[in-house]
């Protein structure tokens, strides 16, 4: 899909929501249901290159020197950077890290440059410095603003001049095609920032940044950084992925993982520590990303909380509880336990982390020095957290019962208006040691909501309906914070509407789903299948994509099971309708994961006050005219062509009317009350 159509489905929606005003005397008839009317959520997870090189919008890759070989074999503080001297200049370049610009950031490079050559047999271009080529090129736009800033410090006596410019290489021997450039003095013999902007003459998908010192002497160097003015909200995050996550219409955000919590297979040393990843970004401490890369923590904290404003999600930050991830020591897989646990006398520093969060995101800034970091960082009124997670996937040992007791008391005692969500563990089915012990705990303890995950086949999303024997006395809720089929073909994503309708009928026991993963780079992906794959240019919505966007646009407060008619209806026909009071609106899904037509009527007569004209849409695999393509269940998007997409249309229907349902799709009809 190309941005254009994006933004352009995304007004579309936003049009739609802003003509519903709330209605505060929709009458509901008898057979529905109360559910949950916040169902669809986003899971994000720094996964396949997600964040950095993702939804954080820098384009510089290691721009503060830190990558290392703990993150990935070879790699060191020059990846992505190259030495070059047009104009046959002279210098080398030094790794320092004495007197660095902040002790979270302490590697540096230093420019030794001994002459600028004076050869102009590459049009004038000279000067010694570097180069950085952004995750496998930088994409610019024509026109476009992008602001670049580096840290300076002079190393050595007199002004230095740099050159800063965008450009495409032309290949060896000959000058590159210069696109923006501007130029940077310093003088200082401390660490300053310097700042200009690059405005692009040409569109190019593949340029990259050089720095030319133009003086010699020497120069230190240090977290180097171009952002696109352009991105969503102004606030620092990619622009197109976060409106193909807009167009979901999710209700909370889970962040930041996932594995990624608590150190993943590295153990404690690697744990993710909220604190680290909030004030000015060359301040942050970087980690190694434990799918094997570097985190520079430009997404951090706060720019989770303020994307969830933006998106008018809540917030549901997870939080390590004391224990390891079960992978950690290489217990993937393995039998016994493999968790690295925090000794009991240490965990009051845990639990400090979580009751400052909680202060940091509602706290006054009058009276908390939490809530004063918020405010300095430029948001003065609180987050309004609401959900906090602790744990994520832990192996359910006694280990982790003792601490996940100890914080869970903590927390719940200083903070009863925050409602915690626990784990349930690596598998979340009946008979697995892990999510029993995790439901017993929840049960014994009264955890509000417990965390379920599980990657299945498709036949299990076609067939399973394990909601329906939860028990409906039971105060935990359920929260299916991972899940997905594992393909990614049509046919996979219809068995997830399926599974979801499953879920909306049980609405009342699952109060929160996120499908996962959410983001797949690529060229770096990890883990498939996923919800949203992306290069350079442009995102990939998938056939999932679009089936949990209906889902997303469908949310309701009542559930009704028994309007809708399916002739010869099988396990792989689904339908629901759902009330949203709020917005006054009705919605009724339809799910064909078959290759069979199918009759249905939809009866809506009990509803009273309702118009007549309605927004029909249709996701499935169809040519140019609207004909079904031949094997349509295998159909899947892909980096090539996107054949899946949803389609709409506008009709004008009685309170009882029929509808031939088509081979593999999903359909969905919105009304609106009087």
């Amino acid at each position: 899909m190309t941005m254009k159509k994006l933004c352009l489905l995304v007004c579309l929606l936003a049009a739609s929501l802003s003509g519903q005003a709330a209605r505060k005397n929709i009458v509901l008839p008898s057979g529905g249901k109360a559910i949950s009317d916040e169902l669809l959520g986003i899971f994000f997870e720094d996964i396949s290159s997600s964040a950095d090189g993702g939804l954080y919008a820098e384009l510089l890759q290691n721009g503060s020197f830190e990558y290392n070989p703990t993150e990935r074999d070879g790699w060191g503080p020059g990846t992505a950077w190259r030495m070059i001297r047009p104009g046959h200049s002279l210098g080398h370049v030094e790794i320092r890290m004495d007197r660095p610009l902040h002790v979270n950031n302490p590697t540096y490079m230093r420019l030794h440059t001994e002459r600028v050559g004076h050869y102009y047999d590459f049009d004038g271009w000279t000067g010694f410095g570097l180069e950085n080529s952004g995750f496998d090129g930088i994409n610019v736009r024509a026109g476009a603003c992008y602001d670049f800033s580096v840290f300076l410090r002079n190393a050595s006596e007199g002004l230095k001049q740099l050159r800063v410019a965008l450009v495409v290489p032309q290949g060896w021997g000959k000058s590159p095609k210069l696109l923006a450039e501007a130029n940077l003095t310093t003088y200082s013999d401390e660490w300053q920032k310097c700042e200009t902007v690059l405005v692009p003459s040409e569109s190019a998908a593949n340029a990259v940044l050089q720095i030319l010192v133009l003086t010699p002497g020497d120069l230190d160097i240090d977290f180097a950084s171009l952002m696109p003015e352009d991105t969503y909200k102004g606030h620092g995050l990619r622009k197109d992925l976060a409106l193909a996550l807009a167009a979901l219409q999710p209700k909370f955000m889970r962040f930041p993982g996932g594995c990624v919590v608590h150190g993943g297979g590295d153990g404690f040393w690697n744990t993710y520590r909220w604190k680290t990843t909030i004030g000015p970004r060359h301040e942050r401490r970087a980690l190694k990303n434990t799918w094997g890369y570097h985190q520079s923590m430009g997404l951090g904290y706060y720019e989770y909380f303020q994307f969830c404003e933006d998106l008018n999600m809540q917030p549901l930050p997870i939080l390590p509880c004391g224990v390891s991830c079960q992978g950690t020591n290489g217990g993937w897989g393995m039998k016994g336990q493999a968790q690295d646990v925090v000794p009991m006398d240490k965990m009051d520093e845990w639990v400090e982390d979580a009751l400052d969060l909680i202060d940091w995101a509602n706290g006054d800034p009058a009276t908390n020095k939490w809530a004063k970091m918020r405010a300095d960082a430029g948001h003065p009124e609180p987050f309004n957290l609401k959900y906090l997670g602790l744990g994520n996937e832990e192996k359910i040992t006694p280990e982790f019962e003792e601490r996940f007791t100890y914080i869970y008391n903590k927390v719940r005692e200083a903070h009863p208006e925050i409602i915690i969500v626990g784990t349930a563990g690596p598998g979340s089915h009946a008979g697995n040691p892990d999510y029993d012990n995790g439901w017993r705990i929840a049960t014994e303890l009264n955890v509000p909501i417990l965390d379920e995950h599980y990657y299945e086949p498709r036949d299990y999303f076609l067939t399973s309906r394990q909601y329906d024997n939860y028990p409906r006395d039971r105060k935990t809720k359920v929260y299916l914070g991972e899940y997905a089929a594992k393909d990614k073909k049509l046919i996979d994503a219809l068995a997830e509407g399926l599974y979801l309708m499953h879920v909306e009928r049980n609405g009342d026991v699952v109060c929160m789903t996120s499908y996962a993963p959410l983001f797949a780079r690529k060229g770096a992906t990890n883990w498939n299948p996923d919800l949203i794959y992306f290069d350079n240019e442009r995102p990939y919505l998938t056939c999932s994509y679009f089936v949990q966007q209906l889902f997303g646009r469908s949310a309701g407060q009542h559930y009704y099971g028994d309007c809708v008619t399916i002739e010869g209806a099988t396990d792989k026909q689904a339908q629901s309708v759902v009330v949203n009071t709020k917005t006054g609106q009705l919605f009724v899904k339809i799910v064909n994961a078959s290759a069979d037509m199918k009759n249905a009527t939809i009866d809506l007569s009990r509803f009273k006050g309702l118009g007549k004209q309605c927004d029909e849409t249709t996701v499935g695999a169809f040519d140019d005219s609207g004909i079904l393509l031949p094997d349509a269940s295998n159909i899947e998007n892909n980096y090539e062509a996107q054949p899946v997409a949803p389609r709409h249309r506008t009709r004008t229907v009685g309170k009882r009317f029929t509808h031939l349902i088509q081979p593999y799709t999903m359909t969905m009809f919105e009304f609106s009350f009087k």
